[in-house]
């Protein structure tokens, strides 16, 4: 608590600075592209967006389902707020995974570089967002480790300007319920607002549910010489899991899809985001966004995927600073410069509390007790620069950002691989294996040149080549097995080509990207449970995103990727050299694809398609998951100028199908079923 209180009057007391005078009647956007509010970046035009329009007619009660509308973007749902994330990429698995895709809330990302979480983003306020960014490839200078397939960023809604107060409420199947309040004062150079829900979730499996809770406040405070944004966010997260359920198609049972194989499985995790950006208009030609931020998070959950189901707890808390200068050198020229840096206290414990229950081998070599015990602090600073030159017709942007991160790792128990005791596990030794307290640093640079050029009036066309990288997380770093005593292990990298174009033809607002994204010194365990940079891996496609009215009252809405992603390095599994194999878990071809009507000026109607083509559940490519198409229906109706009812019926046909396929050599293959046909229906009152 100490903590939390020193840093929020340190965050609030150094914002609290002069600052030239900002036109107090513009409402100031700041997007994924630019810290700088209502800023020209060329970088907007590869940034994708899910509107609140969308957010509204959809009422997500999971990010999944409206990141479906984003071509390349294949994220799978597990059970309650689970998820694995998918952009330009296979779905992304194991320790690291997560250092693939930088997620973020309002331009904050939700965890520490080093200290990302699979499921992160149950944190952001998807519920009532005012829009989704979503950034593809290697990102721009302002973002660093964490983001080679991109960004995704929850844009919460400005409270403090009298935006309409909202008061919602939804009813859904399997005793879905969420509430959802807006509600915020304008008093001209000043403004508090705050943005809630609140959501409880009975579920449709046996022993699992979800209570949850978020809320963004956010306070400003303008005078002739100030401009302050300050937000904080808070999520409480309390889940029971329901785990994979095991057997070939077993999706296809009712009996089964309804089963749950790992009852004690569950979640909890709470979070602390609080924030405060100023911004200088200092002179004609120099702008300034300065945002200091703090973070302090923590989380249990039973690891039923694993031996043994151990038990979990990981905490982090720090500080941070994102800052960016904007100086404008001549009408076609100008540059963005700046310095991000932040310091972090991780923690984890892993323990069992009774005996493996499997194989003699598992009992064995899976021991009771504590399997890891450690703390690493982490300090990471980045300086970065961009230089931009724009006419009429043409903007180039060349930018370049150097990171450089810093772990000290103590490990709380004994070294090696041994139990809590120090005894010696039988049958070739103990799964896990705890390496000697050490310091491990990394440094990287990233490169990006973007050039666009208007072809007329209608259309662009652009082009990038950049080149990201990711550090070890601390997982993979500290969380050894077997006879591994070190990991010694370098950055991700990544090279991505791009060329597109975006425009309108006729009626017709198109999007099109093609991209060859190649990994290298990609993490993996090899055969002998080892963590090695051996890895490499390439990803291209192509994506389309249209919008096209047919009629006055019809409209049609397309984002679909076809894409290759392989194996390119020389790795023995079962005797298989997967070189050249797919990557597992990832479809070559996904689409979405919504039909809507709008009846009259009061009434609309949306069916959506979702296809996800079959895909290999190994990298082996020995098995497989068939893939599905699904359906939902979705309306709205304008009861009057104040009220607004929505309705949904998810999996409109009711077909059985997996949200994700996988395969285990423990038990086979192995799914999270989705939900049969299902309904909500929701109440809007905005006064």
């Amino acid at each position: 608590m100490t903590f939390r209180l020193a840093l929020c009057f340190g965050l609030l007391s150094c914002s609290a600075t002069t600052v030239a005078q900002v036109p107090e009647d513009i409402e100031r956007i700041t997007t994924t592209g630019s810290r700088i509010s209502n800023s020209f970046n060329d970088s907007d035009i590869v940034i994708s967006t899910v509107s609140q329009e969308q957010l509204k007619l959809t009422s997500p009660q999971h990010i999944q389902q409206v990141l479906n509308y984003i071509a390349g973007a294949g994220v799978q749902r597990g059970n309650g707020q689970e998820y694995l994330p998918a952009l330009r990429s296979a779905v992304l698995t194991g320790a690291g995974a997560c250092g693939g895709i930088l997620a973020a809330e309002d331009n904050i990302p939700l965890r520490a570089a080093g200290f990302c979480n699979i499921n992160e983003l149950f944190e952001a306020h998807t519920e009532m967002a005012q829009r989704i960014e979503v950034l593809k490839g290697p990102a721009s200078a302002l973002y660093g480790s964490n983001a080679i397939h991109g960004v995704i960023n929850v844009i919460t809604p400005d409270t403090t300007r009298g935006n309409p107060q909202l008061l919602g409420y939804d009813y859904g199947s399997y005793g879905y319920n969420r509430l959802k309040l807006r509600h915020g004062k304008d008093w001209g150079d000043s403004g508090l607002g705050v943005n809630a829900s609140i959501t409880r979730d009975t579920g449709y499996r046996d022993d699992e549910g979800v209570d949850q809770e978020k809320v963004n406040v956010r306070y400003r405070y303008n005078t002739d010489d100030i401009n302050i944004m300050t937000g904080l966010t808070y999520t409480n997260l309390e889940q029971e899991t329901a785990g994979y359920i095991t057997g070939f198609k077993a999706y296809e049972s009712d009996a089964l899809s309804q089963s749950n194989e790992n009852p004690d499985a569950f979640r909890k995790a709470s979070a602390l985001r609080l924030w405060s950006r100023v911004q200088w208009q200092m002179s004609d030609k120099l702008e300034l966004s300065v945002t200091p931020y703090l973070r302090d998070q923590d989380m249990d959950f039973k690891m039923h995927f694993l031996p043994g189901t151990p038990l979990e707890q990981n905490a982090q808390k720090g500080l941070g600073l994102l800052s960016q200068a904007r100086f404008t050198a001549t009408d076609a020229t100008y540059w963005d410069f700046g310095f991000d840096t932040e310091y972090t206290e991780g923690s984890l414990l892993q323990f069992q509390d009774g005996p493996t229950q499997g194989s003699p081998f598992l009992v064995e070599t899976v021991p009771a007790g504590k399997h890891y015990d450690y703390d690493v602090d982490a300090t990471l600073y980045a300086p970065y620069a961009s230089f931009n030159w724009h006419t009429d017709t043409w903007h180039l942007q060349l930018s370049g950002r150097f990171e450089h991160m810093r772990y000290d790792y103590t490990n709380n128990m004994l070294s090696g691989r041994t139990r809590e005791d120090g005894s010696e596990c039988g049958k070739g030794g103990c799964r896990y294996s705890r390496p000697d307290s050490d310091t491990n640093s990394f440094s990287n640079f990233s490169p990006k040149a973007l050039l666009s050029y208007q072809l007329n009036s209608e259309t662009r066309l652009y082009s990038t080549v950049a080149r990201g990288y990711r550090a070890p997380q601390a997982t993979e770093l500290y969380r050894l097995q077997r006879d591994q005593q070190i990991a010694d292990l370098d950055s991700v990298t990544a090279t991505n080509f791009e060329i597109g174009a975006q425009g309108q033809l006729d009626k017709l607002d198109y999007k099109i990207s093609l991209y060859s994204l190649y990994k290298d010194d990609v993490i993996y365990r090899d055969s002998d449970f080892f963590n090695i940079n051996n890895g490499e891996t390439w990803s291209r496609g192509i994506e389309i995103t249209l919008d096209f009215p047919l009629t006055a009252q019809l409209k049609l809405a397309f984002a679909g990727s076809h894409a290759l992603h392989t194996y390119e390095h020389d790795q023995l599994l079962n005797t298989v050299n997967i070189n050249g194999n797919d990557l597992d878990t990832a479809p070559a071809t996904q689409f979405n694809t919504r039909l809507d009507y709008l009846i009259s000026d009061k009434t609309q109607v949306n069916l959506e398609w979702q296809f996800v083509s079959e895909y290999f559940t190994d990298p082996e490519n020995l098995h497989r998951y068939e893939g599905h198409s699904v359906f939902h229906l979705r309306s709205r109706h304008v009861l009057t100028p104040q009220i607004t009812l929505y309705g949904q019926i998810n999996n409109l046909l009711d077909e059985n199908y997996a949200e994700r396929a996988d395969f285990s050599t423990f038990s086979g293959d192995r799914y999270f079923p989705a939900r049969p046909r299902n309904f909500m229906i929701s109440v809007e009152y905005q006064y």
